[in-house]
């Protein structure tokens, strides 16, 4: 369910002050770029910003369009214009972004995100906001991005740009680390050679690749890109030593595994890696979800609460769109945005106990995070049972405990929500193959 933008009034917004103050502060930034770097600011930029000051979300998403077009076989490989325009560009991006997460349905879900988020970072951190939500709504709502009020907000997804580099080092650069375009370079030239040794030895990861464009390396896909992100986020963490860090996870980093415990809707990166978490800090999770989603899908998900009833659940409210008995609130479970937001949120942090299952050093130790992996990762599927990360990740914590049965259940109910998804097919099969290959 999708409100059109025609519906959505910035006027009417519950974060319609923060708004109005986070467009100012983007366009006098955006203004200031211009003038500092002795460009003229790109039109397509000031007609975004105007739509933005007018609130016009339906003209905003037309000139993104635009701007992000691929060239029309008869313009050749006619170039973006908005990468020459590295600052401008991020402040119109998270302009865009911003008002496309409270332009839709269910904007409310966003705001309380944001402000929860912003309310458990304490000031002077660092905060890494991977995904739209987690990038966007947190910038949008703190009393001032470019000033770092609360906390640095910065994406490790767009550490690999060098433009998105030079814009953190215009706002953050004479208080934190960020790193050179110089150092950028150097880890984009040591990721490609390594890479080329492992294609040779056709060792490169699935979803890695390469390709040479006018005699140059480009790195495509979103493993490879990650992964250089990933050097450069531990960069920024190793240089920023007197601050705390605080992560919204977009796409798994190796590095932070160690490092990582929750922390409310999001995860602390901790100074010192940690050999297990504490009974509290896990207890204190546990308890924390369990509270926070009674309102969105209703107090009936507990520690003994079985996959088949899950699925029973999912089956009634989302195939069914039975809500008879329902004690959560129907904006939440008609709607995709935040259903996808929260259940990310949560098998994230169900991700890291999967880490700790793994990498625990005794048979008590595995056995407490398998624990709270399943009940993180049951709360995720149950708050959006067509999330990708929620599915897969699932599945994979069930396959490597042999539970085919509960992994083939969970694949065959996302399927019926998204019956024309291949990967949820073909994993449905695999799934029955590994089954029967057990018995034989």
């Amino acid at each position: 369910m999708k409100t059109s933008p025609e519906a959505w009034a910035l006027e009417h917004s519950i974060v319609s002050n923060q708004l109005k103050r986070f467009v100012a502060e983007k366009v006098a930034q955006a203004t200031a770029a211009a003038s500092a770097e002795g460009k003229e600011m790109w039109p397509q930029f000031k007609s975004l910003f105007a739509a933005a000051e007018r609130g016009d979300l339906l003209a905003m998403r037309h000139i993104f369009a635009e701007m992000r077009r691929p060239a029309l076989p008869r313009e050749g490989s006619r170039p973006n214009p908005y990468c020459a325009h590295g600052s401008q560009w991020s402040t119109a991006l998270e302009l865009w972004g911003a008002f496309e997460q409270f332009g839709g349905c269910g904007e409310e879900y966003s705001a309380a995100f944001g402000r929860d988020v912003i309310a458990s970072i304490p000031p002077g951190s660092i905060y890494f906001g991977g995904t739209d939500s987690g990038r966007f709504v947190v910038t949008a709502l703190s009393p001032s991005h470019v000033n770092a009020e609360p906390f640095f907000t910065l994406t490790q997804s767009g550490l690999a740009d060098k433009s998105y580099l030079q814009y953190l080092r215009s706002m953050y650069g004479e208080r934190i680390y960020v790193p050179s375009e110089q150092e950028a370079t150097k880890v984009f030239q040591e990721y490609v050679e390594d890479a080329q040794r492992r294609q040779k030895e056709n060792k490169l990861r699935p979803g890695e690749f390469l390709q040479e464009v006018d005699g140059k390396v480009q790195v495509t896909g979103h493993i490879g890109v990650m992964a250089i992100n990933g050097v450069l986020s531990k960069l920024v963490f190793d240089k920023n030593p007197e601050r705390e860090f605080y992560v919204e996870e977009s796409f798994p980093l190796e590095w932070m595994y160690p490092h990582l415990s929750p922390h409310g809707l999001i995860l602390r990166v901790n100074r010192q890696p940690m050999s297990e978490l504490s009974a509290e800090t896990v207890q204190r999770d546990h308890d924390y979800w369990a509270r926070y989603i009674r309102s969105m899908i209703g107090d009936w998900l507990n520690d003994d609460t079985s996959i088949a009833e899950i699925a029973a659940f999912v089956q009634k409210m989302h195939l069914n769109h039975d809500l008879s008995g329902f004690q959560g609130d129907a904006r939440f479970v008609q709607n995709d945005l935040p259903q996808r937001l929260f259940a990310k949120l949560r098998s994230s942090i169900g991700g890291v106990y999967s880490w700790r299952m793994a990498s625990a050093q005794s048979a008590a130790e595995k056995e407490r995070m398998v624990k709270e992996a399943d009940f993180a990762f049951r709360q995720a599927w149950a708050l959006c049972p067509r999330s990708p990360e929620a599915v897969f990740r699932y599945i994979n914590a069930l396959v490597v405990q042999r539970r085919f049965d509960d992994a083939i259940l969970i694949a065959e109910t996302a399927l019926k929500i998204d019956a024309e998804n291949i990967q949820l097919q073909h994993l449905a099969r695999e799934l029955k193959r590994m089954k029967n290959s057990q018995r034989s």
